[in-house]
């Protein structure tokens, strides 16, 4: 069988995302519309759009592709590949959204459709805002970009930036208040309760929201960095002196692939040309690659030079951090707070920092004001109706908002049960804001709190999930009864594995098929009573 070429003058009727292969969209889309140019033809008519032929109308909205929405995808642990294996046949814009490690974790500022979309229209140029993804979705995001050019997009008006204080594009100033460890003598981990005044800063928030915060490297990685390329602290690039651009604007953290192709063209040793062009491509000839810095790249190559120029030109912007907020306004109006994971770690012997959280407790003294915005939840809220019960799933700093629902619901006096399942590496250590859960308990405030200890002397391994698999019958009892189900943390594996666990939850107890446990959860996510905030 032949296959007919649509005509340039007619649109394909068939939509990429009808149930056909390929072959049989080209053959179906070449017998309609060489049936619609011999009937033109003869009726002595200039040949027409198939769409207007069939009296459809024609929408000159570019989002409007007939895509059906669906995100097969979206499984935070599923590799790029597999994401992209089932994006395939879907529009640009959907393929953009398939490159995101997750759906609406709200770090880009964005809902990950919106982000995607307005990629796809050119309103916004930054490819590398998706935090959970990294680099691997900053490069596919690049790569699948190149085909905009290929699309017909028509020009639409950009949105103008947020309102002040609501979005990154304009941020206020917020004056801190100071940390304390949150973290007992025996601990491993280093976690600080933050403390900031917003009073003079004119903005609110409620339970649920997270806050942006603008943090600056550190001033001792500026300056080895300055040191070791022989820059001068004090140029100024367009008004600016470049140790400030260093340490306010420019991501020092994972070296990008534009420093690598930046350093190809000025590398005289022939092997350093050959493994710079290899890193430029994602490819890790050393096995350091996920591993390096900006600096660690000039200590890898300790020959090569760039100047200030060259320098700033392939370094990514540093990009807000954003954080679960752990408190209510409701509970002390004009006041807000964090609880963070300070990260330090080492990498051939040079000791290595989080950027933000190392801000905070390392070089921001009481009184010190900075830039700050209030990102509003993303379908993470209590509901409505105060008689409902909630279930919070929070390990370790997941705590967070958690801790701003419990403010939030005894303010309000609400009466509907709630249960928490805290769990952390030891008991006697890691338990935060215990004194707090307690006295909730006491005023009959937190029905229930269920909590799990992954390294405590002497017992096994016990994560949430686990204790969440024992408790499984109540579990399911509550979801019967309309309870919400809450869960903050990392989404590559404690999400995933809660969500797992729910599901066998809601198959065993619910007496029901392992499909129909996925769809009894997914009607609970659609109704908006399984919500995540998750990073």
């Amino acid at each position: 069988m032949s296959f007919q070429q649509v005509p340039p003058n007619i649109s394909p009727l068939i939509p990429d995302n009808a149930p056909f292969s390929p072959d049989q969209r080209s053959w179906l889309n070449g017998f309609f519309a060489g049936l619609l140019s011999l009937q033109g033809e003869a009726q002595g008519l200039q040949p027409i759009d198939a769409a207007t032929a069939l009296g459809q109308e024609v929408s000159n909205d570019p989002l409007d592709d007939g895509d059906d929405g669906e995100a097969p995808w979206h499984d935070m642990a599923m590799p790029m590949d597999e994401r992209m294996d089932l994006a395939q046949e879907r529009p640009l814009r959907r393929r953009m959204m398939a490159a995101m490690a997750q759906q609406d974790c709200g770090q880009c500022g964005y809902e990950c459709e919106i982000y995607a979309n307005k990629i796809f229209l050119g309103e916004e140029e930054r490819m590398n805002l998706c935090a959970p993804g990294g680099k691997a979705t900053t490069r596919m995001l690049k790569k699948l970009a190149l085909e905009i050019a290929d699309e017909t997009v028509v020009e639409t008006q950009i949105e103008p930036a947020g309102a002040l204080g609501y979005s990154r594009e304009q941020p206020v100033e917020i004056s801190f208040l100071g940390s304390h460890l949150l973290n007992k003598e025996g601990s491993q981990k280093e976690t600080v309760h933050i403390d900031f005044d917003l009073r003079d800063a004119g903005i609110d928030y409620a339970a649920g929201d997270s806050m942006g915060i603008f943090a600056e490297n550190s001033p001792a990685l500026v300056d080895h960095i300055l040191e070791r390329l022989a820059l001068d602290p004090a140029q100024e690039i367009s008004g600016t002196r470049l140790k400030d651009i260093l340490r306010e604007k420019k991501c020092l953290g994972e070296a990008p692939d534009e420093l690598f192709e930046a350093l190809v063209p000025l590398a005289s040793n022939p092997e350093d040309k050959k493994n710079l062009s290899e890193m430029a491509e994602g490819n890790d000839p050393h096995g350091d690659l996920e591993t390096l810095d900006v600096l660690g790249v000039f200590e890898k190559f300790p020959t090569l030079m760039i100047n200030a120029e060259q320098l700033l030109g392939c370094l990514e912007d540093l990009q807000p951090r954003l954080y679960s907020i752990s408190s209510s306004p409701k509970a002390k109006h004009g006041h807000l707070s964090l609880t963070v994971d300070v990260v330090r770690y080492a990498v051939k012997d040079r000791s290595r920092h989080g950027v933000a959280s190392t801000y905070f407790v390392d070089h921001l003294a009481k009184g010190d004001k900075i830039r700050a915005y209030i990102q509003k939840a993303h379908d993470f809220s209590l509901p409505v109706d105060e008689k409902t019960p909630v279930i919070m799933c929070g390990p370790g700093t997941g705590i967070a908002p958690f801790r701003s629902f419990m403010q939030d619901r005894a303010a309000d006096k609400c009466s509907g049960a709630s249960w928490l399942f805290y769990g952390h590496q030891r008991e006697a250590c890691d338990f935060f804001y215990q004194e707090e859960w307690a006295a909730y308990q006491e005023r009959q405030q937190l029905t229930r709190l269920s909590t799990a200890w992954s390294r405590d002397e002497g017992q096994p391994k016990t994560y949430v999930q686990d204790v969440m698999r024992k408790q499984g019958a109540d579990v399911f009892e509550w979801f019967e009864k309309g309870a919400h189900f809450y869960i903050c943390g990392d989404a590559s594996r404690m999400a995933t594995d809660v969500d797992n666990t729910l599901k066998d939850i809601i198959a065993e107890h619910g007496k029901m098929s392992g499909p129909a446990a996925k769809d009894y959860l997914a009607a609970m996510v659609k109704s908006g009573r399984y919500q995540k905030d998750v990073y």
